[in-house]
């Protein structure tokens, strides 16, 4: 991220407009006006958005691909155009390395299964990171157990940062996919996943990466990265729930078996044999999230009006006005210092515990996180039980971080 700390704005959109685009945002909660900064687990989602569902559902609504009639063509084009769309998004060198899924974990899971069931043997070794969400844990630990192999974890620093040193001693003959997090969702931490695919590719290595807290905050290339496979949600990209990407190169989607059977995903079938569909069909059995996989390009379509620098730039704002401020509060500690950070800011008060700090903002309107945030096993690094998390999204406002900081301050007077 930029460390340019001029006061001159060093964006170009008109707060007050993108906040009006978002109905929910003026809505109240306990007498008191939402602010909302949980946009770590979903963001919320323009009127633009919303429109594009109720259009779906009231002038296109049918089942895609498999229909001669009217709106099944219908369906089928605005679900066609969101992959090219996405596809453009990331700069896929092809629209059919584009798998619509359910979200990131859906798309984790694919990899796993499918790539892992080809690729993976006993004695073999998956890596990971201390940072990842369980969903970039799990996936692997089943495949591990299954097959035999080990699941290996670069370490991090106090800052939240990896080791990189240690990361290249764990790279060896027996590793067949490294598979980390580009934005740490508790930490905030921007992972350096371009060096971590140069040292891997180096190796022969394929490297994925859960791409969930990155989409929104950064450009994303998927050509310049020379990443192997990309994954993705819509739900925090301001697009609906139930809509994700799975990127992966050409070659390696050729080469995996189906994720699962059923419609969609063949071409022809008989008893004795079925011949599976090319790409993308080939990974989208049955009927998708058609509303939500159209959708999703719509998330993208406001997202690329606002600009994703002019995004960068002011989130950055955000981080750089709210840290401070807070760390000025006796007994706050934030958890996660790395120099390269999202928007994110996870704490814990001495003498507190997260989830009373919540309870207390959500009286005052504020939403935020609190727990582990389905990163448990780097809460127990750290030691701790969870933290508070702010997450920031470009329509949050300078006085509403202020209002977090008096909120906290006075959660602390009440618990201290």
């Amino acid at each position: 991220m930029k460390n340019d700390t001029t006061i001159a704005p060093r964006y170009s959109f008109d707060i007050k407009k993108v906040r009006n685009d978002f109905p929910i945002l003026s809505t109240t909660v306990h007498g008191k006006p939402l602010i909302y900064m949980d946009n770590g687990a979903t963001s919320q989602k323009p009127w633009s958005v919303i429109r594009a569902i109720e259009h779906y559902y009231t002038s296109e609504n049918s089942n895609v691909h498999r229909g001669v009639h009217f709106l099944s063509q219908q369906a089928t084009d605005a679900f066609e155009l969101s992959r090219k769309k996405v596809s453009l998004f990331i700069n896929a060198k092809h629209d059919h390395e584009v798998i619509m899924t359910k979200g990131t974990t859906d798309s984790i899971n694919l990899v796993a299964n499918s790539y892992g069931r080809k690729f993976v043997k006993e004695g073999d070794s998956i890596i990971i990171s201390t940072m990842e969400h369980h969903s970039n844990i799990v996936p692997w630990q089943l495949l591990c157990e299954e097959k035999g192999a080990t699941l290996k974890v670069i370490p991090i620093n106090q800052k939240g940062e990896l080791l990189m040193d240690e990361f290249e001693k764990l790279l060896d003959d027996t590793v067949r996919l490294i598979s980390v997090a580009w934005v740490s969702n508790s930490l905030g931490t921007i992972n350096p996943v371009k060096e971590i695919i140069e040292m891997a590719h180096r190796r022969g290595i394929p490297v994925m990466l859960d791409a969930a807290q990155a989409v929104q905050h950064l450009s994303v290339d998927v050509q310049e990265l020379d990443v192997d496979f990309l994954a993705f949600s819509g739900h925090k990209l301001y697009g609906p729930t139930g809509s994700g990407v799975l990127y992966g190169k050409e070659k390696w989607l050729d080469a995996m078996p189906p994720y699962q059977g059923g419609g969609e995903m063949i071409k022809t079938v008989s008893f004795a044999k079925t011949t599976y569909n090319e790409l993308p069909f080939k990974f989208e059995a049955g009927t998708p999230n058609i509303e939500a996989g159209i959708c999703i390009s719509t998330g993208i379509d406001y997202i690329n009006e606002l600009g994703l620098e002019n995004i960068q730039q002011y989130e950055h704002e955000l981080l750089e006005y709210a840290t401070p401020r807070l760390q000025e509060i006796e007994g706050l500690k934030i958890i996660g210092t790395a120099a390269n950070k999202a928007s994110v800011i996870s704490f814990i008060v001495e003498g507190t515990h997260p989830s009373d700090i919540g309870i207390i903002l959500d009286k005052l309107g504020i939403a935020v996180r609190t727990g582990h945030h389905c990163t448990q096993p780097l809460m127990d690094w750290y030691g701790i039980p969870g933290t508070v998390r702010a997450s920031l999204a470009f329509y949050n406002t300078k006085e509403e971080l202020d209002q977090l900081v008096a909120g906290v301050k006075k959660a602390v007077g009440m618990l201290v």
